[in-house]
């Protein structure tokens, strides 16, 4: 029988106790970054001290005006003590997605992704959903609570953002957080942190995926070689599939010490996440939904098998690999 939204709540407050400084962990973009501001909201008074912590460097324009439009306060991992806090809950990820997130034990764990391991006790994934927001809205509800202004217009950009505007990934529950949402939401704000996705900054490394990109069958493969950050990665792999005939669109990366692939398609008859899985998964994190996935695997994993400095060489190990 199904849990009830009320039952889930009543087990999501027992996670906590008055005294706990809680630590939600995320790696931030408009759904994680909303979410974990939902789970705040649900535990104000109710705990010590929640902070709001990211893994990674924030450098997408839309990231960013989010951050600045709706004021939410957010600590990096690296730039924060994290031996003061009794209690950890990670939203929109799950430990094993990145290496940083598993140096914790969780008390919570609400995600959107397909599950990838054993969780804890109070693990809430619901693959089928749209957005993790989707799911934090129906908490706020549950718990009687109206969203301010700043927090309803940010579930309502994390809803839009990985739904990509209902074209994907979303469910009728997704539709009604949606309609409970706009109301609430400064439409102005919202349209304002969309419209935010490129820098000046981008625009060379636009051109160089250009010059790039490998076609193949519908399919357009790139590798940018190192970058600043892997942001750029998901954002010109959206950009390709806005092409005419383009099917999928596969875009990678060296990011500090990490090969980072991106993996985007059409949704039809796909799935992106089992592809990049399939591929990557003994070598590295990788997961997603079927039109959208991502693939980290350390550079040192790649050793004996192909040479990462030599960019013409991984580009085509990727696409093999992929392709096999």
């Amino acid at each position: 029988m199904p849990t009830s939204a009320a039952e889930k709540l009543r087990r999501l407050y027992a996670c906590f106790a008055a005294e706990d400084r809680v630590a939600i962990l995320i790696n931030a973009d408009p759904d994680a970054i909303s979410s974990a501001m939902a789970l705040k909201r649900l535990l104000w008074r109710r705990v010590a001290k929640a902070v709001i912590v990211h893994i990674n460097e924030i450098k997408r324009p839309d990231n960013l005006a989010m951050i600045r439009l709706v004021k939410v306060e957010l600590s990096h991992i690296e730039r924060i003590d994290m031996q003061p806090f009794s209690a950890f809950a990670l939203l929109d990820s799950q430990p094993d997605h990145n290496p940083l997130f598993e140096q914790f034990a969780y008390r919570v764990v609400i995600d959107h992704h397909p599950q990838t391991q054993d969780l804890p006790p109070f693990a809430d994934i619901r693959p089928d959903y749209g957005a993790t927001a989707s799911i934090m809205t129906e908490y706020l509800r549950a718990a009687k609570i109206e969203p301010s202004e700043r927090l309803a217009t940010a579930l309502f950009c994390g809803i839009k953002t990985d739904t990509h505007n209902f074209e994907q990934n979303a469910l009728i529950e997704d539709v009604r957080a949606f309609q409970y949402l706009f109301p609430r939401s400064n439409i102005h704000l919202a349209h304002k942190i969309e419209q935010s996705e490129i820098t000046f900054d981008f625009l060379p490394t636009y051109r160089l995926a250009i010059e790039r990109m490998t076609q193949r069958k519908g399919r357009i493969y790139v590798h940018l070689g190192p970058v600043t950050s892997p942001d750029i990665c998901v954002l010109i792999a959206d950009f390709f599939m806005k092409v005419h005939d383009v099917t999928w669109s596969i875009v990678s990366a060296i990011y500090g010490k990490d090969l980072i692939v991106i993996l985007r398609n059409d949704g039809i008859r796909k799935n992106a996440g089992k592809v990049a899985e399939r591929a990557f998964g003994k070598r590295g994190s990788a997961g997603g939904h079927e039109s959208a996935a991502r693939a980290e695997i350390p550079v040192n994993n790649l050793e004996g098998i192909i040479d990462t400095k030599d960019e013409k060489k991984l580009s085509r190990w990727i696409i093999q690999t992929i392709e096999k």
